[in-house]
């Protein structure tokens, strides 16, 4: 064993990659029947990929609705960010979701929260609509 391996856990195996890769896709296709099965199966709902995005942060910003009504009445933590510090309200008002920023403000979820946050999303791009929803 080289000493580089030493005291390291192995890490997840090709397959177990490919799925959790599956998942994620799931969540930015909106596919719900699918991630449903996976979530019952007892995937973690806020599990990350490499760039530390859950599903929820991809479902809104692939604008997934019906997938970010499921992980938020699942209980996906609203809050939870990327490594950029981006979260799931931001990339909905981003891509000017209004039904995802109404699941998620319903939620709970801070619209100063993150970096940037989704109130300064919505004025940098002067989107009035956003903005009140955010108010």
């Amino acid at each position: 064993m080289s000493e580089d391996a030493v005291g390291q856990a192995p890490g997840p195996s090709e397959e177990t990659i490919e799925l959790a890769n599956r998942l994620f896709d799931y969540a930015r296709q909106g596919k719900v029947a699918e991630l449903t099965a996976y979530l019952d199966a007892g995937a973690p709902i806020d599990m990350r990929n490499a760039n530390g995005d859950t599903f929820l942060i991809l479902a809104a910003y692939n604008m997934a609705p019906a997938a970010v009504r499921l992980l938020v009445d699942r209980g996906a933590d609203v809050e939870a960010e990327n490594d950029r510090g981006q979260r799931a309200l931001t990339c909905a008002v981003f891509k000017q979701d209004a039904e995802s920023v109404r699941i998620l403000l319903a939620a709970g979820a801070d619209p100063d929260a993150g970096q940037p946050t989704a109130r300064a999303t919505a004025a940098m791009f002067g989107w009035t609509e956003f903005e009140g929803m955010l108010a």
